[in-house]
């Protein structure tokens, strides 16, 4: 256990911390103890990042960070800590100095874009009625079910925050492509994933809830960042 590194995991939009739930029992069952999981407030990039990096500074040794969706964009905002060794991009937004995830979606919008709606008090959310389609259409409708009523809505203007230092420029990254993404469009991830130059990219036939519904091939990646680390 003493060789392998500390894994910090970051949720995006419209969940929390146990979004990461089956990666955690998965990675736990091959070793990895030391394992993290931020709850972000989503109420700004900064807010979120400075979460992040509050945990990662409590960790001693090496950190592999693992983003999912806007996690993403808080990873490469948060990732330039020294004792961060590696980034695991999952179906992600990793955005470079002054784009923001909503500009990155807005030019090239995914199939469930429309399903994201206001309220009156300035936070976003997916329609519940739509959930099932636009974020883990290959997970149950009970475990759908359960993720439209828990959703952890961002503050909108969150959307428009922009990164100022990629780390993915300084960190070596690797990165898991959602072909049946329907919150991020696919093409923006393989756009995205090409642009970070990676060590490794992976494209999984899956929604935008990779995390959940393939969580084997989604720790098979975060193990390789994780066993370059300490090799």
């Amino acid at each position: 256990m003493a060789d392998k590194p500390s894994i910090v995991l970051v949720h995006g939009f419209w969940g929390g911390a146990a979004h990461w739930s089956k990666v955690i029992v998965e990675l736990h069952r091959r070793g990895y103890d030391k394992l993290h999981a931020v709850e972000n407030p989503l109420t700004s990039l900064a807010d979120d990042a400075e979460r992040t990096r509050k945990m990662i500074k409590q960790i001693a040794g090496p950190v592999v960070l693992v983003g999912h969706s806007y996690g993403g964009a808080v990873i490469t905002e948060a990732g330039d800590l020294p004792n961060v060794s590696a980034l695991v991009y999952i179906a992600a937004f990793a955005p470079d100095a002054g784009e923001s995830p909503g500009q990155i979606s807005q030019e090239m919008p995914p199939a469930g874009f429309d399903s994201i709606v206001p309220d009156s008090d300035g936070y976003l959310w997916i329609k519940q009625d739509e959930f099932h389609q636009t974020f883990c259409q290959d997970l149950t409708a009970d475990e759908a079910l359960v993720m439209a009523v828990t959703q952890k809505a961002p503050v909108g203007s969150t959307f428009g925050d922009i990164i100022t230092a990629p780390a993915w420029r300084a960190k070596p990254s690797w990165y898991q492509v959602s072909a049946q993404d329907h919150a991020i469009h696919p093409d923006n991830e393989r756009r995205m994933a090409q642009r970070i130059n990676p060590r490794k990219t992976i494209e999984l036939d899956a929604s935008h809830a990779s995390l959940a519904s393939r969580p084997g091939e989604v720790c098979d990646l975060v193990e390789a960042a994780a066993r370059d680390t300490v090799g």
